[in-house]
């Protein structure tokens, strides 16, 4: 909050010179001749407009270029998750009763919420973001589904997706114990927490489908260890031995979204500060091989960008620095939200991803096309945040541990929200999408 107030100061201190110095230049200029004088024109300046709201405040810099409809936040350190108009107004809040919000809440076209939870146990596993129980709750709050994947072994975390056909992917923590991870080429000494996908069916309560990171390993250090490769050569499977830690939390992948096109799923994976993008037409057994499906990789990695050097390639540029919220707009098109990291300022980027997904036959080491980025010194968060493109091609910016930005295409900022609370995403909704009319709003 300091960095946007010192630049509210910054402007005030020197705004007051300048306008006494342009009163004297005014004075000056009406003592003239009225045949030398000439009226500069007018300058097309927009006035600020601040305003306190519900949930905080709200200042207008361009209101004619302002999107007009809700915004659903997801509040985990206030435990709330409530739809605001843009003047920060609630027009409709959940009672979560004591329930404690596992980040991602969206609302469906039916009014209800889906929801990651979190569930506690005795046997936790505890980091950042986890969930280990999911929701679909009405209106009123009342769960109509109830799903729980929450033991020492594994747990859900982050973030979900529904997909068309009413099933749910989630983001699951598992626990791959030191001696097997130590035979798979690990160098770290210690269980590992590594990342999995699932499928669910909210009608039967089955796993239909999953994905597993470990059967996807590389390693390049003990030729007498499983998985041993070169990790440059083999792009499509994952360093086990990139990152480490005292947690064994060595991927933590954030975000996930689902392309129903090509029947890909895309991952944020924070710690490896990429995107990885693996191929849903599998079926379990091949999703845990390197054939099948409609790539014929298996589940090895159809494609992954953000951060080369995460499979030893030193030449070609990264682009990110941890990352949040890798989300399809457009067919092709994908906004994301680089934390920053170590540059602290944080940046959003809408890519254009390779064509030849299409075709199933992108080679490795494609990098997208950057087709528009957003940067401002004031803006940076080092945790959750995202970014969604609006109807009129404004970008709502979610940055989490402030309030949310709009800026347009020309990276104006038009409208920000600032309120006392640590904000996972926010999600733009229409006054007349179908979700927003069943709440009878």
């Amino acid at each position: 909050m300091l960095k946007h107030l010192f630049g509210k100061f910054f402007i005030f201190f020197v705004y007051i010179p300048l306008l006494l110095s342009c009163s004297n230049d005014d004075n000056t200029g009406s003592m003239q001749d009225p045949e030398e004088y000439v009226e500069e024109p007018e300058e097309n300046n927009t006035e600020q407009e601040v305003i306190k709201g519900d949930k905080g405040s709200v200042t207008y810099y361009n209101k004619d270029l302002v999107q007009d409809g809700y915004i659903l936040v997801n509040d985990p350190q206030n435990v709330a998750v409530y739809l605001m108009d843009k003047n920060a107004d609630v027009i409709f809040e959940w009672d979560l009763g004591d329930r404690k919000i596992g980040n991602d809440v969206v609302l469906q076209d039916d009014g209800s919420l889906l929801a990651s939870l979190r569930y506690n146990t005795s046997e936790d596993i505890l980091f950042g973001g986890y969930g280990g129980q999911i929701q679909i709750m009405d209106k009123e709050g009342t769960a109509l589904w109830d799903f729980t994947y929450a033991t020492s072994e594994h747990r859900t975390h982050h973030d979900l997706e529904r997909l068309p056909n009413g099933n749910v992917l989630a983001i699951v923590w598992e626990k791959i114990p030191q001696t097997e991870a130590t035979e798979k080429g690990s160098t770290h000494n210690m269980d590992l927490y590594l990342e999995s996908i699932i499928e669910i069916d909210p009608n039967t309560d089955d796993i239909i489908w999953e994905w597993h990171s470990i059967d996807h390993i590389v390693q390049d250090v003990d030729d007498t260890k499983l998985n041993f490769g070169s990790i440059l050569e083999n792009p499509q499977l994952i360093n086990i031995n990139f990152n480490s830690n005292d947690t064994g939390n060595l991927m933590h992948i954030n975000g996930i979204d689902y392309d129903a096109s090509n029947d890909l799923i895309y991952l944020s994976v924070n710690y490896y500060s990429e995107v990885w993008v693996i191929d849903h037409s599998t079926t379990t057994t091949s999703a845990a091989s390197h054939i099948g499906g409609n790539f014929d990789r298996g589940g090895d990695l159809v494609y992954r960008f953000g951060n080369p050097s995460a499979y030893n390639d030193q030449e070609t540029e990264r682009i990110f620095r941890n990352n949040h919220h890798p989300n399809l707009f457009e067919p092709g098109k994908l906004l994301i939200f680089s934390n920053g990291g170590d540059l602290e300022q944080s940046t959003v980027y809408e890519m254009q991803l390779p064509h030849a997904l299409d075709q199933q036959s992108v080679p490795p080491n494609t990098a997208p096309e950057i087709l528009w980025s957003f940067t401002d010194t004031e803006l940076y968060s080092d945790r959750v945040s995202g970014a969604v493109r609006l109807p009129n091609g404004n970008t709502l910016i979610t940055e989490g541990d402030y309030g949310i930005w709009e800026v347009t295409e020309d990276g104006e900022v038009v409208w920000k929200f600032s309120g006392t609370g640590f904000f996972w995403r926010s999600y733009y909704y229409s006054k007349n999408h179908p979700g927003v009319k069943a709440l009878g709003l």
